[in-house]
């Protein structure tokens, strides 16, 4: 056996998303970081041994332009380029090469920390190093560093070295959260085990083992849905041990879970209720995916009510949108529905000081164990939102470590250094606008070649029957002066139009009424209607336009739609939707389409000045330079040029990777492309002097992803990024061009 001593810079214990995120984030602000995983790969829940999809803010299409950019969006784009068919091994790579791509990350896989040494009082403590054991090699590895995150998801780091917890629910009184219980308890969400089936041509007998659940002794059959074609995730609900301690009953539960599995196949294969005679079990998960325990305390505890609210924290980090996701203690066995939903308007915030300890000095924390009550807690806990957290913790802490100061000091006092390095990073942060004196574009004038001025879409490909009410999103930069909508009217008839604010530079939907107009539509097809619709905000944001149900009418669609505008459907509640919180009643629809329009004034929302400065996402509107079509703008181009010439070191461009489309690690939905149109394929940036030369400094070609980085060394009084081609969008689109000193 050997006896080994690590040091680094950072210390991240657990290989899950988030753990992966911290590191790389970390890793890319010049940290040296040990990547410790217990496990033969990196993932966690989302890895080949546990197979659970990757959730995120984007709520399974729920809300909307909330896909998740920084290393989660990396990842996101980069799986769907590689692995669009959801291979659970060919996600494992994607992850473990992230990984590898990061000279400045030591990785230790099948490395269990079972020890830590704290040293100081109870209210702060301070973490001076962790042991681990790897297995296999037999090698015991002492780790020391200044900082250490937590991303075990259990919070095995932060318990050893004495910082302070939660487990199970806090009463109603604690926080005033209507789904608290009146009276705390030990209760969590349980631990689930998936499984896989395939289709092998030829009957397939299947004996079951002599521990197999009966589940006809349970209420499964009637609670839960079973289908033949379901795999993997589609049995989420298969969940069990939420009333008993997920860690201490581990091994009862995976045994119980996998006896489920086992009944379940059985019940499929030999019940005769199934057409299943040819149908084999592919796969089972040995590893319980655990949901729920540990949630450390932090400086601000995140609750139910800044999730629904969408409290905008100054010290925002990260942003989520899934719904507070609560499930019945007894889970499987449960009576009641598998779970509950409550989703807010849009996507919420997250701040700083809810991702470090509020006792031990040096600890920091991503992942589902991270400062929320246990009812905020049931949103923040999916896997694209603890990788995002994961980000913003690895950068956080790297600031802080380089600038000499503490968790609670960066995030109270020197927050400036995290949000910038996290702007720079392209992380996923909602309303940060880029004001960074680095920057020195925010210094230039901007120019292009073209600019997409005319909002309209005028060719239809069929109709859609106004059987209930529609809603379209459209930005609104500066005014609204008429609205035209193509219409078919079976007879004379009257059209209804309402304009609606959603409140918040996130939402789309319509959350609050500000007019509405009534105009007359005479019988016939492919009829052009104007409304006129009026608005002029204090500021550039969207609008929703809510078009009355008729009988009488249809409108035209199209199969394309302009960046920054989405349509809906009102939908009325089905029967078995017995919570009213968690109905969405606007139904996304028309997806990469839309309605047939013309807007009367001319727009600013996708003029060149978005690429400098301001926000790097959808916020308000889509935030971005969009070209004329490329059949009149066969070329197009940003220009910046300063008063002065520069001394330039590092140009970044970051481009539209269409963060509305809602992309996958695994089997839940197959995105119909392997890259996404919008992304630009080939483009050059060019730098000229004084007198006006062009000169190409980098050149891309064959891009799938959304930020690269170009460093150089130039001195120059005009810069242009000259778009060659995209990868299927009919506009070039560019989200920022940043450019920095030597």
């Amino acid at each position: 056996m050997q006896q080994l001593h690590v040091h680094s810079d950072l210390t991240v214990v657990g290989g899950g998303l988030a753990g992966v995120c911290a590191a790389i984030g970390a890793a890319r602000q010049g940290s040296t970081v040990a990547l410790i995983q217990n496990r033969p790969v990196l993932g966690g829940n989302s890895s080949s041994e546990v197979r659970v999809w990757v959730c995120g803010a984007t709520a399974h299409g729920v809300q909307h332009f909330a896909r998740e950019t920084g290393i989660m969006g990396e990842l996101f784009v980069e799986n769907q380029f590689r692995n669009p068919e959801g291979n659970p091994y060919y996600w494992d790579l994607v992850v473990l090469e992230a990984v590898r791509a990061e000279p400045n990350i030591t990785l230790y896989l099948n490395t269990d920390v079972r020890t830590v040494e704290a040293s100081g009082p109870a209210d702060d403590r301070v973490i001076d190093s962790a042991t681990g054991w790897q297995m296999g090699s037999e090698k015991e590895i002492l780790f020391t560093s200044p900082v250490f995150l937590d991303c075990t998801g259990d919070g095995l780091v932060g318990h050893l070295a004495g910082a302070e917890y939660r487990t199970g629910r806090e009463p109603r009184s604690e926080y005033g959260e209507s789904w608290a219980p009146e009276v705390p308890d030990g209760n969590t969400l349980g631990s689930t085990i998936l499984f896989y089936s395939k289709d092998v041509g030829h009957p397939v007998k299947y004996v079951p083992p002599s521990f197999a659940k009966d589940i006809t002794k349970t209420s499964i059959p009637e609670r839960r849905v079973i289908r033949t074609e379901a795999n993997g995730c589609a049995y989420w609900w298969i969940e069990w041990g939420g009333e008993r301690d997920v860690v201490d009953d581990n091994e009862l539960i995976r045994d119980e879970l996998q006896a489920v599995v086992y009944g379940i196949w059985d019940h499929i294969k030999n019940s005769g209720l199934y057409d299943a005679d040819n149908l084999t079990l592919e796969w089972i998960g040995s590893v319980p995916g655990k949901r729920e325990y540990r949630r450390f305390l932090g400086d601000h505890v995140l609750t139910q009510h800044e999730v629904l609210g969408q409290e905008l924290f100054e010290d925002r980090v990260a942003f989520g949108g899934w719904s507070i996701d609560l499930h019945p203690p007894g889970g499987m066995y449960a009576t009641e529905r598998g779970s509950k939903h409550w989703h807010p308007d849009g996507n919420y915030h997250i701040p700083l000081r809810s991702l470090y300890s509020r006792n031990v000095r040096n600890l920091w924390m991503a992942g589902r164990n991270i400062s929320a009550s246990h009812v905020a807690f049931g949103t923040t806990r999916v896997m694209a939102t603890c990788a995002v957290l994961g980000e913003a913790a690895g950068v956080a802490a790297a600031v802080a470590s380089q600038a000499g100061v503490t968790p609670r000091e960066v995030a109270t006092e020197r927050f400036d250094l995290v949000r910038k390095a996290l702007h720079r990073a392209d992380a996923s942060v909602l309303g940060v606008e880029d004001a960074d004196p680095a920057n020195l574009a925010l210094a230039a004038s901007v120019t292009a070649s073209s600019s997409l001025r005319r909002m309209a879409v005028e060719v239809s490909a069929g109709t859609r029957a106004l059987d209930t009410d529609l809603a379209m999103v459209l930005p609104v930069d500066p005014r609204l002066d008429g609205l035209e909508l193509l219409v078919d009217a079976t007879a004379a008839t009257t059209f209804t139009v309402e304009l609606h604010d959603p409140l918040k530079p996130q939402n789309y939907l319509p959350l609050w009424k500000l007019a509405e107009w009534t105009v007359e539509v005479a019988a016939g097809e492919k009829r052009w209607v104007r409304i006129p619709v009026q608005w002029r905000p204090d500021q550039p944001q969207n609008a929703v336009v809510v078009v009355k149900e008729n009988a009488a009418l249809s409108v035209h669609v199209a199969d394309s739609a302009l960046p920054g505008t989405i349509c809906f459907a009102h939908r009325a509640p089905e029967p078995d939707e017995q919570y009213t919180e968690q109905f969405r009643e606007w139904k996304h629809i028309l997806p990469r389409g839309g309605l047939c329009f013309r807007l009367g004034a001319e727009t600013a929302a996708y003029s060149p000045e978005k690429v400098v400065g301001g926000f790097a996402r959808p916020y308000g509107g889509p935030q971005m330079w969009v070209s004329e079509d490329l059949a009149w703008d066969p070329s197009p181009a940003v220009e910046l040029a300063w008063a002065e010439q520069v001394e330039i070191g590092e140009v970044t461009v970051i481009l539209d990777d269409d963060v509305e489309e809602d992309l996958i690690n695994l089997h839940h939905h197959r995105t119909p492309f392997d890259v996404l149109p919008t992304l630009v394929r080939e483009y050059e940036v060019q730098v000229a002097d004084d007198d006006g030369e062009w000169q190409t400094v980098a050149s891309v070609t064959g891009n799938r992803r959304r930020r690269q980085t170009h460093r150089l060394t130039a001195r120059a009084a005009k810069l242009r990024v000259l778009v060659g081609a995209t990868n299927g969008a009919t506009r070039a689109h560019l989200v920022s061009v940043r450019v920095y000193a030597a």
